[in-house]
């Protein structure tokens, strides 16, 4: 073998041995499980408003061995449930929204570390988008939660409310969802919204500044002159253990009250809480294998003093944030890496795994 030909070997065995090792493991298989529903815990405890999600399916997963440990970049759905954020009811007893009251489905994608048998989330990016798909003519439909006619309803629901109520005066906290539909007497509206124990020494009424003051989440139904609603006061705000949760336990701190004044609860147009939109403290560019988007990516400076919205959605950053397209991305994080075969092939589908619900 002369020189050259040497070199062109060596070359392409170093290419090879360069290659990240990448297993993929089945979408159902038990440890895709585990690491979804981490990512799952995750998600919902960065998620400030609105509801929790709930796994619905897990689109793909890659496991890249890495000498600091194995790296899972993974692809998942949720769906909204029924359980505000503020809810301590377990996300195991939570119920997922039907199709007929407008599903919201979240899409997801993940990168988490396994570092000594501990699974940890390091980086996300979501999107969730309404489902409109099989709505029944008639059925609900969901409205911008700055719709003025139903945030007019919401403050009418909301004082029959304080009506009934002795020695407590609940105000307006967050908006949880606008809905109107059309029935034989005209259209009706039928709204979610949490409400606060308030502190009526001044007027108009103000949140009471207190970790431990009461929150529910009221639902109403009908017109302003004539409608039912109906709260549930959450029993405490400290959230309970749920022994089916992977997430660790966070430190009890008092929930963010964001007051809306009426006609100005919301300064956007959504029709929904969207989940917290990026995540991103290793400079880590996730991308779904079907997208072709361009993802902002926060400076590593910037990163630690990210906010976000009452929608979910990152703020902007005070520096000008980076871009990178996909074919960028895919040579820096190798998400699109040709995956080893380590063993025969197999006929069983590798992903996406199977839908829990619909």
């Amino acid at each position: 073998m002369n020189l050259l030909s040497f070199t062109v070997v060596l070359g392409l065995l170093v290419g090879t041995w360069a290659q990240p090792i990448v297993r993929r493991p089945l979408c159902d298989s038990p440890e895709a499980e585990e690491a979804a529903l981490v990512a799952q815990d995750y998600l919902n405890a960065q998620h400030h408003h609105g509801y929790k999600y709930v796994l619905n399916q897990i689109d793909d997963i890659k496991v890249y061995a890495k000498p600091d440990g194995d790296e899972y970049d993974m692809e998942v759905d949720l769906l909204e449930t029924d359980c505000h954020v503020l809810d301590p009811l377990p996300l195991a007893n939570c119920t997922v929204r039907p199709k007929v009251q407008t599903a919201v489905e979240g899409d997801c994608d993940v990168v988490l570390k396994k570092v000594g048998g501990v699974l940890k989330v390091i980086a996300f990016k979501c999107k969730s988008e309404v489902s409109t798909e099989d709505l029944c003519l008639g059925c609900p439909s969901l409205l911008p939660l700055n719709n003025t006619d139903a945030l007019d309803f919401v403050h009418a629901s909301l004082t029959t409310f304080n009506n009934m109520t002795v020695n407590t005066t609940h105000v307006l906290l967050e908006v949880g969802r606008l809905s109107s539909q059309v029935v034989s007497g005209g259209p009706i509206f039928i709204t979610e919204y949490v409400v606060v124990e308030g502190n009526c020494t001044e007027d108009p009424c103000v949140p009471l500044n207190d970790a431990m003051a009461a929150r529910g989440i009221c639902t109403a139904k009908g017109t302003i002159a004539q409608h039912s609603v109906d709260c549930k006061m959450f029993s405490t705000l400290i959230p309970i253990v749920d022994a089916n949760s992977t997430a660790a336990a966070d430190p009890v701190l008092p929930p963010v009250v964001h007051v809306h004044t009426h006609g100005l609860s919301h300064k956007h147009g959504h029709s929904h809480h969207k989940l917290t939109a990026l995540h991103n403290p290793h400079q880590n560019v996730l991308l779904s294998a079907e997208s072709a988007e361009v993802v902002p990516v926060v400076p590593a400076a910037a990163a630690p003093a990210a906010d976000y919205d009452s929608a979910g959605e990152s703020l902007t950053s005070k520096e000008p944030p980076l871009f990178f397209r996909k074919r960028d991305v895919s040579a820096a994080i190798m998400v699109d890496a040709p995956a080893v075969q380590t063993g025969p092939v197999s006929l069983v589908p590798v992903c996406p795994g199977r839908v829990r619900f619909f």
